[in-house]
């Protein structure tokens, strides 16, 4: 459900000041440019594309672990005046789809609390809640940590 005026593809250098202008119109307590910067190189770091530029982005990594390795889900967003249109759902598509393809078995990630609209979403595409984090955030909010394991949600279970 990506809509068809718009690309998902690997990041790169240049997106980067695109990306942190999202990161700054979601976020309250958003990333510096150097955090990304960090992350260019993991297997899932993608951005959302239109002919206007990047429109969101998915930063995931993996971590090997004994066969089952581990992908996390790092930050996830799309521009306020692109959002309801499927773009955040077919970033995360994506990015379990690389992730399964490097051998990740489980994806994870922490969501705050109070995030509807984001916990919304993990759920419809199989993520479960395993645990509460107090005071996860900045400001004090609770994360949910959320995970899914990749070969059910690859057939759809």
């Amino acid at each position: 459900m990506i809509p068809v005026d718009a690309a998902i593809r690997r990041v790169e250098r240049a997106d980067l000041l695109a990306v942190v202008r999202i990161e700054r119109a979601c976020f309250a307590d958003p990333w510096p440019y150097d955090a990304f910067e960090r992350l260019l190189d993991e297997p899932a770091f993608l951005v959302a594309e239109r002919d206007d530029g990047v429109v969101g982005y998915v930063v995931a990594d993996a971590t090997p672990n004994h066969g089952r390795d581990i992908g996390h889900v790092k930050d996830l967003a799309v521009h306020p005046e692109a959002r309801g249109e499927g773009l955040g759902r077919g970033l995360l598509r994506s990015a379990l789809a690389r992730l399964r393809g490097v051998g990740v078995a489980v994806v994870r990630l922490e969501v705050r609390e109070s995030n509807a609209v984001a916990r919304s979403l993990y759920a419809d595409e199989g993520f479960e809640p395993v645990r509460r984090v107090s005071n996860y955030y900045r400001d004090g909010e609770d994360a949910v940590v959320l995970v899914v394991d990749l070969a059910e949600w690859a057939t759809g279970a």
